[in-house]
């Protein structure tokens, strides 16, 4: 009872945290094999038990997004062909390979996050103009989420910083704006993923159904409430954590 008490708090938590500054699987998944499910199957679980707050987080975000046009649907559809792609990558994998790679991917993420206002000064980018207007420039835009996406449906861990770097380095200064772009996308890249785990016989699932309710009611009350945030807060938070879960991952994994 405890142990089923202890992981809804934390699913509720990471439900909060996906709708604000992402990073559910970063608490998920070491809470999983704590309480003894293994590796693998720890990370299919938590993929599972994301996507309903991704699911309710996109509702709450539904007029904002809708309003983005074209490069919304041209986004989520790459990102469901990238998550599928991930997730049969991470069936045939070694462990010893997962392991190495995930911290390395977590840094970069994050550091890009952080450096990205230093690095660049970007003009104000409107998406829906570039989804209008097909060109180089889209066609990049569209392979970095089709290699993030790739990278989702493998692992996930930093997901949402990979995302929140690129919107950033491209110029999107809205947090709102940003939290609802990525929110699709993550949900996009976890659906095609979750169909290959089921089908692999990969999830736990006692503790994977436990955890949807949990990032259901923290999904929808995260991204109902974001939009009342410091967006200076938010972007420090996002930080904080990055830089918390690169450590953790380089010191005991």
């Amino acid at each position: 009872m405890q142990q089923n008490c202890f992981l809804l708090f934390v699913s509720i938590l990471g439900g909060v945290l996906n709708s604000v500054a992402g990073g559910s699987g970063l608490i998920f998944f070491p809470t999983l094999l704590m309480i003894g499910v293994p590796p693998i199957s720890a990370n299919a679980t938590t993929t599972v038990a994301s996507l309903p707050g991704y699911i309710a987080g996109i509702y709450v975000y539904r007029q904002r997004l809708s309003d983005e046009g074209r490069i919304s649907l041209l986004l989520g559809s790459i990102s469901l062909v990238g998550g599928m792609l991930g997730a049969m990558l991470l069936i045939v994998i070694p462990n010893t390979s997962f392991d190495y790679l995930v911290p390395w991917l977590l840094l970069l993420a994050t550091v890009l996050f952080t450096l990205s206002n230093s690095i660049i000064t970007p003009q104000e980018l409107d998406l829906r103009e570039i989804g209008e207007k097909p060109g180089n420039r889209l066609l990049k835009f569209l392979l970095i989420q089709f290699l993030i996406a790739i990278y989702g449906g493998f692992y996930g861990g930093g997901m949402s910083f990979l995302i929140l770097a690129k919107l950033k380095i491209l110029g999107i200064k809205d947090i709102n704006q940003m939290n609802a772009l990525k929110i699709l996308l993550m949900g996009c890249i976890d659906s095609f993923a979750v169909i290959t785990f089921i089908f692999a016989d990969l999830v736990a699932w006692p503790q994977a159904f436990l955890m949807m309710v949990g990032t259901v009611i923290g999904g929808y009350g995260g991204a109902y409430y974001s939009g009342y945030l410091n967006p200076s807060l938010v972007r420090t938070c996002v930080t904080v954590v990055g830089f918390v879960m690169t450590g953790y991952f380089f010191l005991f994994k």
